[in-house]
């Protein structure tokens, strides 16, 4: 039997990406993006980075994050999401040392992120409060 280390692996690529699972995940269980449509999902995944874990066991996809990002100075980490039966066993960890590792050679200057539960672990990988968030604004639909 393979090692909690030995039994997930990362991807970085959209053709990866098991677009139902990660749908049902982000429209039926997350906070931020409940009720997005396929269509929406789809078009955001072929415009952006996407990453994820898979259970080199099962050959399930048990974890995604998607990167918007110009490519030279600004990214926005989106949409990160563990499948409930998995956290707690380093998947998330994983995932980010994965999005971490493909930035980190273009030099970006900023990556922002929002999370409502996760501080500790975004923390890890030298995320950090705004130090003036009265600078930041949001135009919403």
């Amino acid at each position: 039997m393979k090692s909690m280390a030995e039994r997930y692996s990362t991807s970085t690529g959209t053709d990866r990406v098991d677009r139902a699972q990660v749908h049902a995940w982000l429209s039926e269980q997350s906070y931020w993006a409940r009720g997005r449509s396929r269509a929406t999902q789809d078009a955001a995944i072929d415009a952006s980075r996407n990453y994820g874990v898979h259970d080199d066991v099962t050959g399930e996809q048990v974890a995604c994050a998607r990167v918007v990002t110009d490519g030279v100075t600004f990214a926005w980490l989106c949409d990160v999401f563990v499948a409930p039966q998995v956290r707690g066993r380093g998947v998330g960890k994983l995932l980010l040392a994965a999005v971490v590792d493909d930035l980190e050679p273009l030099g970006l200057t900023r990556t922002l992120l929002s999370t409502g539960d996760a501080h500790g672990l975004y923390a890890q990988f030298g995320f950090a409060p705004l130090d003036d968030p009265s600078k930041m604004m949001a135009r919403v639909r």
